[in-house]
């Protein structure tokens, strides 16, 4: 390993074995290097990897107000890293809309259960913008990712919805280039519409089996259609 996945491998056994905890600090810069037996640069570099994912934070201060201390992971820095893996991996789409589908089946049978009303106001809100009359794809393509945004946090589950998003916000450039090839686009516009009208209805009547059959056929046969009109080689979240 290089030095600083040494210091790495160390925060990351003692936060797995339970020996740091939310709120505790890492010894100090000097005394870690001296420690693990690598510079206080290699120090500093894991540290900077582990604040870019959100597991540490760094303060200046005297005493007690200073210091690099163990946090929680938030949403944004597991979204973010989530997201940009499985843009870069190009997976076959196939394999990702199946993971969404599980994912989402989940999301939505919590939502019914656990959505407030400012979940609800911004599932409307988002299907109110795609049903604009001459709504380009662009913005569609925006308001679509919002609205499973807005169910996916109406959960309640911190994880299943983290997972949610990044996986649907990571499908937004490549729904957005099948949207291109789409050539009857105001009647997919109105069959995704009345799908999202069905998901809402449900939600709102708080009717989680008919929820979670609805998700998975809009989805299935949403991208059905969008499979039908995108040329050969268009497979791949990478894409």
């Amino acid at each position: 390993m290089r030095a600083f996945e040494v210091v790495l491998a160390w925060v990351e056994s003692r936060i797995l074995g339970g020996e740091l905890t939310v709120g505790d600090q890492l010894p100090a810069e000097r005394e870690l290097a001296r420690q693990l037996d690598v510079s206080r640069a290699a120090v500093r570099e894991a540290v900077r990897t582990l604040q870019a994912q959100g597991v540490l934070r760094s303060s200046v201060g005297a005493g007690g107000a200073g210091g690099t201390t163990v946090t929680s992971v938030p949403a944004r820095a597991l979204v973010r890293l989530l997201r940009l893996h499985v843009a870069l991996a190009n997976f076959p789409v196939d394999d990702v809309i199946e993971a969404r589908i599980a994912l989402e089946r989940l999301s939505i049978r919590l939502a019914c259960t656990h959505a407030r009303a400012s979940d609800l106001a911004a599932m409307r809100q988002a299907i109110a913008v795609m049903a604009q009359p001459g709504v380009d794809k662009a913005r569609f393509n925006d308001a679509d990712t919002a609205l499973h945004v807005a169910i996916a946090e109406a959960a309640g589950n911190r994880l299943a919805a983290d997972l949610t998003i990044a996986i649907r916000e990571s499908m937004k450039v490549p729904l957005l280039v099948a949207f291109s090839y789409v050539a009857d686009w105001d009647q997919l516009v109105a069959r995704l519409s009345a799908d999202h009208a069905e998901l809402y209805a449900a939600i709102d009547e708080g009717d989680a089996d008919r929820a979670e059959t609805l998700v998975e056929t809009h989805i299935r046969s949403a991208w059905a259609r969008l499979q039908a009109a995108l040329p050969a080689g268009g497979r791949h979240t990478g894409s």
